[in-house]
Parts: structure tokens; sequence; C-alpha cells
């Protein structure tokens, strides 16, 4: 592949593109369209496939998790899918689309738009890359409408100004961006089978241990004869939350004590321990409203909206009332990262524990008595050191994945510009 910086160019009302390139509107390039199928009936054992939404993966399409639809021919032939169809989602998540590539009986649902593109002007592939591309995404934004179900029409697609290369060059630009696209979607392979051992680690040894050959039954089910089972209130104190005053401004300004809630908990992205939080509230506000302030080494469970995320502190922290603080009886008996992967394994249990009719909670005596093993704090230690490197491991490929898509951002705003210009060997 040859690369080349690209000084001829034009100003158009999309930016600055090479002059051998033109300005069109999909509409310049639409040989039809035409919106999906409404149906309120049930999926059948048998029929054609429906494609959803839910099944345009930008894009490729899943073939595989498509129901079925029992149809008669007339509706089939009005609203089948051919090769080289170009299925648009108009609503709910506008700009997934997908590009179709098997010759199967498909037919495509109402939130979908299919397009037949002139494939002498333009590449299907070409325009996916587009469709990705934060230039061409602010057009899409700015034709939406609505107010709670925000949508997109035909028209104002076909309405999408785009900068348009001879079809040699704009092949050569989707297999440039296509080795990205190929490298992205092996790290995802990789990370989805670092999170399937993961899971496996953490079923195996929150449960049966390491090393153990007996086992007993309890509430919590088959574990090693050697550990104990113990209420929450037993191996922690349990701490409540709040929020000081937003109106005093002097429990705010210039904060330097975190102040965690479920938000900051949901950032992590599967990271055990938390650092620093969004906001800070003063020591002012620690001493007058009696927040809790949580000793590094604690543990932070959210316990409303949602519950379940859980992380050990890396530094000292109060927190609101979204949330639980869980400060160990005995810091020689417990290390807190092994309770932390604890309660994270155990989400949807804490979930069913929750009460409320606008928004579960998980109570404070609930929690208090949410049964949990209690082992040799060795054994604590070794478990979660063998998730904390598969954590790491986690985290680096993830890192990777960002680097990834980070490189291929900075190609597409270059690639589909005409500022570099690509030339294929």
């Amino acid at each position: 592949m040859n690369f080349h910086k690209e000084t001829n160019l034009a100003s158009t009302s999309i930016g600055e593109i090479p002059k051998d390139w033109k300005e069109a509107t999909l509409e310049d390039m639409t040989l039809s369209h035409k919106q999906g199928f409404y149906t309120n009936e049930s999926y059948s054992e048998k029929g054609v496939r429906l494609v959803r939404i839910t099944d345009l993966l930008n894009p490729k399409i899943s073939y595989e998790t498509m129901p079925f639809l029992s149809v008669d021919d007339r509706t089939y032939e009005q609203f089948k899918v051919a090769v080289g169809d170009f299925l648009f989602a108009r609503s709910g998540a506008i700009g997934r689309h997908g590009i179709v590539t098997k010759d199967m009986p498909c037919m495509f649902a109402s939130y979908i738009i299919r397009f037949r593109f002139d494939e002498s002007l333009v590449s299907n592939y070409f325009l996916s890359q587009l469709f990705q591309a934060s230039f061409i995404k602010s057009q899409f934004l700015s034709k939406m409408h609505g107010a709670t179900n925000i949508n997109i029409n035909a028209e104002n697609i076909k309405s999408i100004k785009i900068p348009l290369p001879p079809l040699d060059e704009q092949e050569n630009i989707v297999t440039v961006l296509g080795v990205i696209d190929s490298a992205i979607e092996l790290a995802d392979r990789v990370i989805a089978k670092t999170e399937r051992l993961k899971k496996g680690l953490m079923q195996q040894l929150l449960t049966h241990g390491i090393g153990h050959t007996e086992y007993k039954n309890t509430p919590i089910g088959k574990i090693p004869t050697d550990w104990q089972v113990k209420a929450t209130e037993d191996l922690f104190i349990v701490e409540t939350g709040t929020t000081p005053s937003t109106k005093e401004e002097t429990y705010w300004k210039d904060g330097t004590v975190n102040w965690l809630t479920p938000t900051d908990l949901s950032k992590l992205n599967g990271k055990l321990r938390i650092k620093s939080s969004e906001r800070k509230i003063t020591e002012k506000a620690l001493k007058e409203t009696n927040l809790a302030l949580m000793p590094k080494g604690s543990i932070i469970l959210s316990t409303r909206a949602p519950v379940g995320y859980v992380a050990t502190l890396e530094e000292d922290a109060t927190f609101n009332q979204g949330c639980k603080g869980l400060i160990p009886r005995s810091t020689y008996g417990i290390f807190t990262d092994f309770y932390s992967y604890y309660l994270s394994s155990k989400k949807e249990m804490l979930q069913n524990l929750s009460g409320g009719s606008t928004f579960l909670e998980l109570s404070k005596s609930r929690l208090e008595k949410f049964s949990m093993p209690y082992l040799p704090l060795p054994e604590q230690n070794k478990i979660a050191e063998i998730l904390t490197t598969v954590d790491k491991r986690l985290e680096l490929e993830t890192y990777e994945r960002l680097r990834l898509e980070n490189t291929k951002r900075g190609f597409m705003d270059l690639l589909l510009t005409g500022k570099i210009r690509v030339k294929v060997d």
C-alpha cells in the first residue's frame, strides 16, 4: 500500500476534498428504497428469516440470531432482501446498518429501510465506513426528529452529503480500513475468550476454592469442609451514604474528599479497584453531614439504580445514598479483594433481594444478612491473586482494542476526506 498526502484540495459544503473527487448526496446513487415490514404476529418455528435492528452489525448481519416468520408469498415478495441490499436502522439505533451477503429467504422489519445503491457509483462497504465517520454522523444527528421515538426517514437519509472518490479508490480505502476492522474483530474475540475464562474461574474458585477434595452442603451451596458461612454483618460493618446539600456551596467548591456514586462504579468497566470520584466534597461537608469516611481497602457496593456494582477502595472515600460501604471488622482475617469478587459474582442474587416500586434498592438490613463464605486468609489472597491476574490481562486486551479503534478513527478522518490518498499495489 502506498500513501501520500493530498495538497490539491477543493472547498465544499462538507469540507475540503480532493479536486478529482465529487461532493454527492445519497440520493444521487439510490436506485430504490423501502421501509420494512410491520408485524404483531409471533415468531414461528419455520418460514422466512426476519432481519431486525439487533441483527445489524456494521456492516455484517447476524443471520443465526434472526427469528422465523410465517408469511404469504405476496408479502414476502414486497419485503424480501437480496444480496447487495443495504439495510439501515431508521429508529432506536440510528446509523446501525448491515449489508446482505447471503442468498437466503429473509425479510426486513419495520424499523429498517432497505436501500439499493448504484454499485457502479459507490461501494456498499465504502458507505459503511462513511456511516461510521464522525463528520457523517453529525449530519445524521441534525436530521433526526421525534420527541420520544427518535427516528430518521428515507428522504432525510438520502439528503446526506458525502465525499465520493472514484470507485477504485473507494475500494482501496475499504481495504485499508478493513485490515484495521479485522484486527478489532480479533481483539474482540480475544477479550471474549478471556472474559469466559474469568467467569469460569470465578464460578470454580469462589465456591470450590483451591485444592480441596471434601465438601459440604450449606445455605450458599456446596463449599469446602473447612470453609464457614457467615452473614455480611459478621465480617463487615455496613455503612450508608448520603448527599450533602447541593445548595450549600461550601460543601462542594474545591472539594478534596472522594464522594462515590453508582455512576462512578459503572465506569470501572470490570476493574476491581477505584481510586477517585468524579465529584468531591469538602472537609466541611464531611464533618457537618455525618458522612462515613471509608478507609482504604473497604468495599463500595451500589445498592440502588443499579444494584451490584462493586469496587475496593484504593483511597479513603465517602459515598451517596445509592451505595453501601463495607468496612472489614478484622484486617487479619479478611482480604477485601476476595469479597469484592464474591459480591460481584452474586450481582443477580443481590438484585433479587432488592425491593422497590420505582427502582430496585438493596436495604442495609438485607445486605447485612446476606450470606458469604469465610475461608482462611491465605486462600482468600490466592484466589484474589488469580482473578486479579486475569483482570490485568483483560485490561491490556481492552487497551489494545481501544488503541486499534483510535487508530482507525484517525485513518478514517484522513482517508475518507482524501487528505491522505492510498493506492493498493
